[in-house]
């Protein structure tokens, strides 16, 4: 399985809206995990950059507009099992965790730029962003397309169909536009990709007729699937395997804190727990690597 990727920059793109689309919290309930018992590793706290430790606090970035990993409940709390696990590496760290919601193209020039700590919005890790920015992953997943029941497209033959995605996501600024590119090296008409603001809105798309397909990393899909299981179905299987990560300047004693607290998360089983009640363990990994992603 996979889950979302994110870049530095947003290319100019016009990004579409709808109105009456489906909310964040639309669907079914989804289980989190109380984190406020795990204590602090001592060994991972230590490594902890001089100035954060004094500071107690933990500035995250994200964007909560991709469930189920990060997005509001109904009362606008920033939940999702990516919250939870964030949270527990910030208990491992003997830190409070400070959440700053933010557009998904101004996470990682806001960490290079200082205002945050750490990005934690289903970046996917690869050589690209290492150039920018350090990963400590924590996940693998994959791509996968949903479109409307009974109107499966082929995602490796999506010639002249329309195509939602979140603005900002490996699907919208790598994934189609190259698909798009080779149909037209073929003679075929390109592909129509539909950038939306936020994951609701994509897949609202597709359910109203606007689009054909959307494409998500696996664990989104699969949950806007389960939330509209009498209009959207998968659209051929997962591809494209590859580790999400945790964003962090580069070169900063942070990633290896960070690190460090995910290892000892996994270790003891709170990792797994996590990712179980969330229903997305099949992603699971034993190592907190660093820069895995190529």
């Amino acid at each position: 399985m996979k889950i979302r990727y994110a870049l530095p920059a947003l290319a100019a793109a016009a990004v579409l809206t709808l109105t009456g689309c489906v909310t964040n919290t639309e669907g079914p309930e989804r289980e989190s995990t109380d984190t406020s018992g795990i204590t602090v590793d001592e060994a991972a706290a230590a490594l902890v950059p001089a100035d954060i430790k004094e500071s107690g606090v933990l500035i995250i970035g994200t964007d909560a507009s991709y469930p189920p990993n990060e997005y509001k409940d109904s009362e606008g709390n920033i939940v999702g099992w990516g919250v939870d696990l964030m949270d527990a590496v910030s208990a491992r760290l003997g830190l409070e965790p400070q959440w700053e919601e933010s557009g998904f193209d101004t996470i990682i020039p806001s960490i290079q730029g200082g205002k945050m700590n750490i990005g934690s919005s289903s970046f996917t890790d690869n050589a690209e962003r290492q150039k920018t920015v350090d990963f400590v992953n924590f996940y693998e997943a994959g791509v996968l397309w949903a479109a409307p029941i009974g109107k499966e497209i082929d995602p490796n033959d999506a010639c002249g169909h329309k195509v939602a995605v979140q603005a900002g996501t490996f699907q919208h600024t790598d994934e189609l536009p190259a698909k798009s590119a080779e149909c037209e090296a073929a003679g075929k008409p390109a592909i129509e990709i539909m950038p939306f603001e936020g994951q609701a809105e994509a897949t609202n798309a597709v359910v109203l007729g606007q689009a054909e397909a959307f494409s998500a990393d696996s664990p989104v899909t699969l949950d806007a699937i389960n939330a509209q299981k009498d209009k959207i179905a998968a659209s051929g299987e997962a591809f494209d395997v590859a580790p999400y990560g945790y964003a962090l300047p580069k070169d900063t004693e942070l990633t290896q804190a960070v690190q460090a607290a995910l290892q000892s998360l996994m270790d003891d089983g709170t990792y797994l727990e996590i990712l179980t009640k969330a229903g997305v363990e099949d992603g699971a990994i034993d190592e907190a690597t660093i820069n895995a992603g190529s």
